[in-house]
């Protein structure tokens, strides 16, 4: 029987999570003011509409700074950003001065600005725009386009997801540490780590490639879990390896092993490695906020790299 609390409708913060949960690429959706200046914004919101004649959609928040200018535009384009284009989305994601500053681009055959290296881009003319809820419709009619070899930028959940460059970096090594940052309703599954301190389930078996090693760590777990996109990526050097941490979502149920632990300043004590403790810490914030990001560096220090909701 499936359950719901109408509850939850109230709740923005859980309605956006579930819309989340659907992955998407991502777009920087492109235009020019009167002055004739170029601007643009980032959006997930993209959805092909039909073929003959060929439409796409894109969405814009009735609160987003660029609102009154595409309100009234005749032409647009989406660019779709490739794996590489981590700094462009969040470029356009975030309130810049000048977004068009540090990407190259060009207009394309309809006039509106097309960034150089995307996967794909549709430059439109405008036919036809739907008020909906807090967000406008801007459905485009696709009078040219162009695509590239490059993967898309993928994104879910709070996090971007790059599935051929994670391909390429999970590759069978021998210095390779896996570990499976369990979640499930703001907390974390935590398990001895055999000294009398707590960490995530982890392993240095990675002879049949990381996507395995996760399975097994998911498997021993006792919990039903859906393997997930990369969490953190860093080298430490301490100890000479490589670790690869994923962020899995996980559903009712009772683990076989270890238990399910709010991150809370105690908590965090109990953890003896430093670089398990910072993801911890980092992984509470995040929760709390409902953003998540990838962690690169190494054991002591590093960046994250967000995504901020576009406009």
């Amino acid at each position: 029987m499936i359950e719901f609390d109408p509850t939850t409708l109230q709740n923005p913060r859980a309605l956006r999570s579930a819309f989340g949960s659907f992955m998407t690429g991502v777009t920087v959706v492109t235009s020019h003011d009167d002055a004739g200046n170029p601007l643009g914004f980032t959006a997930n919101s993209f959805t092909s509409v039909s073929l003959d004649p060929p439409l796409v959609l894109v969405c814009l928040a009735n609160t987003s700074s660029n609102y009154e200018t595409f309100a009234k535009t005749s032409k647009y384009a989406i660019n779709i950003l490739s794996e590489a284009q981590i700094e462009v989305s969040n470029t356009f994601a975030r309130p810049v001065e000048d977004r068009f500053a540090t990407v190259e681009w060009q207009p394309g055959p309809h006039g509106s600005p097309i960034l150089d290296d995307v996967s794909a881009w549709f430059d439109c003319a405008v036919h036809k725009t739907v008020d909906a809820g807090d967000h406008l419709i801007l459905i485009g009619e696709v009078k040219a386009f162009n695509q590239d070899i490059a993967p898309g930028l993928g994104y879910a959940r709070g996090a971007y997801v790059t599935p051929a460059a994670e391909a390429k970096a999970l590759s069978k090594r021998s210095d390779t540490v896996v570990s499976a940052l369990i979640a499930r309703d703001g907390k974390v599954l935590l398990q001895d780590d055999g000294g009398g301190h707590l960490t995530i389930p982890k392993t240095d078996n990675v002879s049949e490639g990381a996507n395995a090693a996760l399975a097994n760590l998911i498997s021993e777990s006792g919990v039903t879990a859906e393997p997930g996109f990369i969490y953190s990526v860093f080298q430490d050097e301490a100890r000479k390896h490589q670790h690869i941490s994923f962020l899995c979502q996980a559903d009712e149920g009772e683990p076989a092993n270890g238990v399910f632990t709010e991150i809370t300043e105690s908590t965090l004590m109990d953890v003896a490695d430093p670089a398990i403790c910072t993801m911890l810490e980092r992984f509470a914030a995040e929760s709390h906020m409902g953003n998540f990001g990838v962690y690169y560096g190494n054991e002591v220090s590093g960046e994250v790299k967000p995504l901020t909701a576009g406009s």
